[in-house]
C-alpha cells in the first residue's frame, strides 16, 4: 500500500494550506532511514512503521481473541445470554464484551505503532462539545424521520408503554447501552479503521477490498439486504476514481471512507431483520460519520450522533431497530401502509425516507462546521 499519513494541525491555519503542510503528531514515528527496506522488513514495515494492512490484520486477530475470552467469562457468569432478548441489561452487558475487545486490541496496536490510543481520530478541538452536538443531531435526525413517517400515515402512535420512574430508569439504561454501541462501532470503523486505512491505502487497494467484500457476500450471504452493500460499493467507485485521477491529497481519506462505510453496511447484514434500504442507509450514515471527522477533527460528533439516533429509535419512539423491538421503550409505534415507505418490520431505517434524512444530516454537518476544519491528510513521499 502507498503510505499516507493524517495529522492534526492548528485550527487557525487557512483551509487551503492545511492540505499541503506536513505535520506529524508527537507520537507518530518519523520515516525510517533505510531507503531500501529489503527482505522481510520491507514486507511488514513501511516508511512510517507497521504497514496498515498488517495493522488491520493484527487488530482483527486481537479483537477476536479478546472478545472471545471476555465473552466466555461473561457467559459463564450469566451476564450475557442470547435468550435474554432485546433488553437494556442484555444490550448493556452484550456491548461491554466488544468494547473491552476493542479497547484491548487498540491499546496493543497503539503500543506497537508507538502512538497513543487517542491518536485514532479521538483528538481534535472541543471534543466534549462535539459529542453533545452529535447527541442533539442524532436525536433531531431520527425525530425528523419519525415525523415524516407519521405525517404520511406510514407510522401510527399508540399509548405510552412506560410511566413515572420507569421512564427514567429504562431511559438511563438504554442510554448507557447505546453509548457503548456508539463507542464500539465508531471506535472500530471511524476511529481505528479510518485512521489506519487513510495512512496506507490507494484507489487500487480500495477497489480490491470492495471487490473482495462484494464477492464474499455473493457466495456467503444471499439475503438480509446484500444489494445495499453492492449499491454503496458502486456509488463510491466514480468519486474515488476521480480523486485518484486528480491525485488529490485527500484521496486516501475518502478511499478509506469508501471501504470502511461499505464494510459497515456489510456487517449489518448479519442483523435478522434488515432490508437493502436499511443496509444502504447504514453504509450511507457511516460515510456521514467519516465526513464528520473531516470537518470536526475527531470522531466524537459521530459517537454522539450514533448513540442518540439508536436511543431515540429504540427507547424514545419505540420503533423496530433492524427488526427488533426493545423491552422497556417509552412510546409505542407501529408501521402502516406500503413497506417501501413505512419500513415495515425493519423499522424507520428500512423506509426510503431515511435516505433524504441522512442527506439532510450530511448537508447540515457540512454547513455548520465548514469553517472549523481542523483535520488534514499528509501524503508521505
Amino acid at each position: 500500500m502507498d503510505p499516507e499519513q493524517q495529522a492534526p494541525v492548528s485550527e487557525s491555519a487557512p483551509l487551503t494550506s492545511q492540505l499541503d503542510i506536513p505535520a506529524w503528531p508527537e507520537t507518530q514515528p518519523g520515516p525510517l532511514h533505510d531507503p531500501e527496506y529489503r527482505g522481510l522488513r520491507w514486507i511488514f514495515v513501511g516508511p512510517h512503521g507497521l504497514r496498515s494492512g498488517w495493522s488491520v490484520l493484527l487488530f482483527t486477530f486481537l479483537f477476536i481473541l479478546i472478545t472471545g475470552f471476555v465473552g466466555s467469562v461473561f457467559s459463564k457468569a450469566h451476564l450475557v445470554d442470547r435468550k435474554m432478548g432485546f433488553t437494556p441489561t442484555g444490550a448493556l452487558f452484550g456491548e461491554v464484551v466488544p468494547f473491552l475487545g476493542l479497547l484491548g486490541a487498540a491499546t496493543i496496536v497503539a503500543l506497537i505503532e508507538r502512538r497513543r490510543i487517542f491518536d485514532f481520530n479521538l483528538t481534535g478541538p472541543r471534543r466534549f462539545r462535539r459529542f453533545i452536538e452529535g447527541l442533539i443531531a442524532g436525536f433531531v435526525a431520527l425525530a425528523a424521520l419519525v415525523g415524516a413517517l407519521a405525517s404520511g400515515s406510514w407510522l401510527q402512535f399508540g399509548p405510552a408503554a412506560l410511566s413515572g420512574a420507569a421512564i427514567f430508569k429504562f431511559g438511563a439504561l438504554w442510554a448507557c447501552a447505546f453509548f457503548l454501541v456508539g463507542c464500539v462501532e465508531e471506535g472500530m470503523f471511524r476511529c481505528y479503521l479510518q485512521f489506519t486505512l487513510t495512512r496506507g491505502i490507494n484507489f487500487w487497494w480500495a477497489l480490491g477490498a470492495e471487490a473482495l467484500l462484494c464477492l464474499a457476500l455473493f457466495f456467503i450471504d444471499k439475503g438480509n439486504g446484500v444489494w445495499g452493500v453492492y449499491t454503496v460499493a458502486l456509488a463510491g467507485l466514480l468519486p474515488c476514481w476521480l480523486l485518484h485521477q486528480a491525485t488529490a491529497s485527500s484521496s486516501a481519506f475518502w478511499q478509506a471512507a469508501w471501504v470502511g462505510s461499505t464494510l459497515f453496511g456489510a456487517v449489518h447484514t448479519g442483523n435478522p431483520g434488515e432490508s437493502w434500504i436499511g443496509i444502504f442507509a447504514a453504509a450511507f450514515i457511516g460515510f456521514v460519520f467519516c465526513a464528520s471527522i473531516w470537518v470536526t477533527g475527531s470522531a466524537w460528533w459521530a459517537i454522539g450522533c450514533h448513540a442518540a439516533w439508536d436511543w431515540a429509535e429504540t427507547f424514545f419512539f419505540g420503533t423496530a431497530d433492524s427488526g427488533n423491538v426493545a423491552t422497556g421503550h417509552f412510546l409505542t409505534t407501529s408501521p402502516s401502509g406500503a413497506v417501501l415507505w413505512s419500513g415495515g418490520a425493519v423499522g424507520p431505517e428500512g423506509s426510503l425516507l431515511v435516505l433524504p434524512i441522512i442527506l439532510l444530516l450530511l448537508a447540515a454537518l457540512l454547513v455548520i462546521y465548514r469553517r472549523e476544519k481542523s483535520y488534514t491528510l499528509t501524503v508521505a513521499a
